[in-house]
This record gives C-alpha cells, sequence and structure tokens, in this order.
C-alpha cells in the first residue's frame, strides 16, 4: 500500500488499527443494544493493541454475566412474588371462609382480629358468596372474637344489612357477654339483624323455619286445588 505522504492513501498498519477500531466501536455499540455476544478477534491484532482488545473483552464478559445474573434474579424475584400472592391469596381465603352449612345456607366464621382491610374483604366475599349462589340465608358466627371495639362492630351491623339487601336473611351468632356489652355501651342499633347464642341454634331454628315455610306453601297449594276442583 502507498503511504499517507506519497499520495494519501491509508498504508496497511493505519488500516489494520482502523479495523480494530471498528471492531471496537461495533462491539461497545452491540453491548449498547443489548448484545453482549460480540467478541473483539484478537490473535491477528498488533502487539500493542492485544491487552486492550483483550481488555475490551473481558468487560464484555463481565458484562455478559452480569445481565444474565440480572435476568436470573429479575425471573427469582417474580416467582418469589407470584408465590407471595397465591400465599396471600391463600390466607385470605383461609380467614374468609365461606361455608354453605345447609341447602341456601352459608356461614361465615370469624376468628382473630378483624382490621379495616380483613373486613372489606369479609364483606366482599359474603357478598359475592350470597349472589352467586343465591343464598336465602348467611350467618355471621363472632365465636372467635372476644373482643370488638366499634368499628368492628358497626362493620358487621352493616355487612348483615348489606347481605339483606341482596335478599338473603343475615344472622349474628357467638356474641360473648363481653361484647353484648359493648355493642349495648356504644349504642349500635342492630334492628333488623337477628341475633342467637350459638351458631347450632341458629341453623336449627332457620332450617325448621324454612321446613314450616315449605308446608305452608304445600297447604296453601293442595287448598287452591281443591278450590279449583269444585
Amino acid at each position: 500500500m502507498v503511504s499517507a505522504g506519497t499520495g494519501g492513501a491509508v498504508n496497511s498498519s493505519d488500516q489494520h488499527l482502523l479495523d480494530r477500531v471498528t471492531d471496537v466501536l461495533l462491539a461497545l455499540s452491540n453491548v449498547e443494544l443489548g448484545d453482549y455476544s460480540t467478541r473483539i478477534e484478537v490473535e491477528d491484532a498488533a502487539p500493542e493493541l492485544e491487552p486492550l482488545l483483550r481488555g475490551i473483552n473481558d468487560m464484555i464478559a463481565s458484562l455478559e454475566a452480569e445481565q444474565k445474573r440480572s435476568v436470573d434474579y429479575r425471573r427469582d424475584l417474580e416467582a418469589k412474588l407470584e408465590t407471595i400472592e397465591r400465599q396471600s391469596e391463600a390466607i385470605r381465603e383461609l380467614s374468609t371462609p365461606i361455608l354453605e352449612v345447609w341447602k341456601s345456607v352459608l356461614c361465615l366464621p370469624v376468628v382473630g382480629i378483624v382490621d379495616t382491610a380483613r373486613s372489606a374483604d369479609m364483606t366482599t366475599e359474603l357478598l359475592e358468596s350470597i349472589a352467586r349462589s343465591k343464598a336465602a340465608y348467611a350467618i355471621i358466627d363472632v365465636t372467635g372474637i372476644e373482643v370488638m371495639d366499634t368499628g368492628t362492630a358497626d362493620h358487621f351491623v352493616r355487612m348483615a344489612r348489606a347481605a339483606r339487601l341482596l335478599g338473603a336473611e343475615c344472622a349474628l351468632t357467638g356474641l360473648t357477654p363481653t361484647v353484648a356489652q359493648t355493642l349495648v355501651h356504644m349504642g349500635i342499633e342492630i334492628e333488623g339483624v337477628r341475633t342467637f347464642r350459638t351458631l347450632r341454634v341458629a341453623l336449627r331454628t332457620i332450617v325448621e323455619e324454612d321446613r314450616r315455610r315449605v308446608q305452608e306453601r304445600r297447604a296453601a297449594y293442595a287448598r287452591r286445588r281443591q278450590l279449583e276442583n269444585r
């Protein structure tokens, strides 16, 4: 090749250097775009360039390894978050179990501390279960609650009234003497909400009343048919 000084051309040494610079820029550009697979050819490089090129290759390899660790960490984090979400959902379901204790009779046993978030979950679950199953009765059993403050007591009364708006008769069971005194002292009105001493008593009463209503409807139907056949 003719030197730059004799005719403006680039000699072989300069061309080799330009090629290596181009390789470096291309590799760094690929890294910027997120491609860490590019490596710079080192074997035929000039001796004075080898340390630089190997250093760049090592840097790219290090970035590739770090990027892989970052991806693995993100996947692991997403998997853990998904697991936590499933566990949280399971806990919510366990903390708000809606049981069908009899045909068209749902029961929500409440145990433990009831805060704002949990009370909202309970209300949502109960109302959705009533709408889904078309239940005629809903029993809220608070036997597992020893202490009830104003907010909690008011919440259960509102829950019962909301259930009535969906066509389900609602009852509170398991009120302890302490809770009963709290309701009286707080002046919380529970008009329209039936109360029973225990879940057993509530269920027996509801079943007997339902059976009596069925018998009355059958008797009325039989009388109507007799009148029609006369």
